[in-house]
């Protein structure tokens, strides 16, 4: 990634201390070159049945073994921006093609399409002049902060797409294994934010980073809730795929398997 076009987009949403107030200025020569690196974008209008057709195409090309590996590689290298695609691939494997109106949920909890809502996944029938950039500056930053819309999933897929492929090392492997550790250390009653806390220590990070990288796993279905009576005090507002999760679930072995199987992980 052009780095002078990162920093132009990091700047367009972050200042010292936060978020830059007011709607971001999309114009002007420093937009206009990191757009031209592919890394700002114009706004897009595009429709869920597009979406979905995109996606589709996209799983044809990427690898469950690609996105893995990517995933791998980031810890060590702190190339957040790759990190995501896992679950953006998780999430976005099993959609079949299928039109909004197709099948309409029964019970709504992330969409009234019935398939994207099976998933998990927050849809809008339409998408009128949306933003990518902030959804880019999110994934650069942290690694995705709305890692279950279906606009998100289909954009980190397109960008990992085009993206040079990349080899996990041993020291990546080491850390995963770490911090896979560390969710079997954790008690019955911790949950995400005990474990976040368990991360520290391994993993070159940010707690911002922490968060997301424990909702990428929870989304790709490596830490998830099991159907036990829930020991802590409630479900953390500040998570959404492992709001629920506590110690006593540790994390999914098959999951594992399934994703990081090659590098002797399970």
């Amino acid at each position: 990634m052009d780095k002078k076009a990162k920093q132009i987009l990091i700047r367009t949403f972050w200042q010292t201390g936060g978020w830059k107030p007011g709607p971001p200025v999309l114009a002007g020569e420093d937009f206009e070159y990191a757009r031209s690196q592919g890394v700002m974008f114009d706004p897009v209008t595009i429709t869920h049945d597009e979406l979905i057709e995109r996606l589709h195409e996209l799983h044809q090309r990427i690898t469950r073994e690609q996105v893995s590996e990517a995933f791998l590689h980031s810890l060590s290298t702190r190339k957040i921006h790759l990190r995501s695609a896992l679950s953006s691939w998780a999430l976005t494997a099993e959609l079949p093609l299928h039109t909004y109106e197709q099948r309409r949920a029964v019970h709504a909890n992330t969409s009234s399409c019935g398939d994207c809502n099976f998933c998990g996944l927050m849809t809008d029938d339409n998408y009128t002049n949306a933003d990518l950039n902030v959804l880019q500056f999110e994934r650069i930053k942290w690694g995705g902060v709305r890692l279950n819309w279906l606009l998100y999933c289909w954009l980190d897929l397109e960008l990992f797409s085009r993206e040079q492929p990349v080899t996990a090392g041993a020291e990546d492997v080491e850390i995963f294994r770490q911090l896979l550790a560390q969710v079997q250390d954790c008690v019955p009653n911790e949950g995400a934010r005990q474990l976040e806390k368990r991360w520290k220590d391994w993993l070159p990070s940010s707690k911002n980073e922490r968060d997301q990288l424990m909702e990428i796993c929870g989304y790709a279905g490596i830490l998830v809730p099991r159907d036990t009576l829930r020991l802590g005090r409630g479900h953390y507002s500040d998570f959404v795929s492992v709001a629920g999760w506590e110690g006593q679930d540790r994390y999914d072995a098959d999951a594992v398997a399934d994703y990081f199987g090659q590098w002797g992980l399970q």
